[in-house]
């Protein structure tokens, strides 16, 4: 005996009933509306689409559906950022306890070497999941773009400050400094949002995060990247300076 699906038009419950109703009524069995049952041939039946495209021997479609990756961080990348930044305060502070600022040469390996874990890291959180994201070749091409340009802001930054005729980072004031870091900010998002094609505010995130880490090293280490920072030595600088100044021996015959 064959059955045959209501819809109450009450309560919208669905229910199955054996055939031999057809066309009588009867009360819902949820909300006991009265309703009617509907003939077999007027019964709503919903097929599943029909494939289309090629077909194997089988009739069976050959087409594959397209599945979205989800992507998650494993154990492992967890694992690989905590060495990483353990390492990397490592580097720090042994800078700062030997009150030795690092060379130019360490400032500009750390700059590049630092650049693809926080710009792959950033990316991974801060891409829209509603979308595929790049992946293989393209994405390894992407990262390394955006990577270079996002050390190349520091270079910009020294290229700046000796344009304003500052002979060394330690002398730029504070007004300048805002100034010039405002401008890479800017840089930062618009080579984020080249590379990457994130929203503004994903890509500022994602430069931002870069920037952070890169000024707070350089506070650690004891870089003068401007006056606020290397205040102090400035101040000692100058002090040493009129200690070394010759004194003033006024002329043997002066009265």
């Amino acid at each position: 005996m064959s059955k045959i699906l209501v819809t109450c038009p009450g309560c919208l419950a669905r229910f199955e009933v054996s055939d031999k109703y057809a066309g009588k009524k009867g009360p819902c069995p949820k909300c006991k509306k009265e309703i009617i049952v509907p003939n077999k041939q007027d019964e709503v039946v919903i097929h599943a689409p029909a494939e289309s495209g090629p077909t194997d021997s089988k009739g069976v479609s050959v087409l594959k559906p397209i599945k979205r990756i989800e992507f998650a961080v494993g154990r492992l990348m967890w694992i690989g950022v905590a060495v990483g930044i353990i390492a990397t305060l490592g580097v720090a502070i042994s800078f700062r306890l030997s009150n030795t600022p690092p060379s130019i040469l360490w400032l500009v390996i750390g700059s590049i070497v630092l650049a693809p874990p926080i710009v792959m890291f950033g990316y991974t959180f801060l891409r829209d999941d509603g979308f595929d994201g790049f992946t293989g070749q393209e994405y390894l091409i992407r990262t390394a773009i955006c990577s270079v340009l996002f050390a190349a802001t520091w270079l910009f930054y020294w290229q700046i400050s000796v344009y304003f005729e500052n002979k060394v980072m330690a002398d730029i004031p504070t007004a300048q400094m805002a100034i010039f870091m405002i401008l890479m900010i800017a840089i930062g998002t618009v080579t984020s949002l080249a590379t990457f094609e994130l929203e503004t505010p994903q890509a500022a995130a994602q430069y931002l995060a870069y920037f952070v880490v890169t000024f707070l090293l350089c506070w650690m280490m004891r870089v003068e990247l401007a006056e606020p920072i290397a205040a102090p030595k400035s101040i000692n600088r100058s002090k040493s300076t009129i200690q070394a100044a010759p004194p003033v021996i006024p002329p043997a015959n002066a009265k």
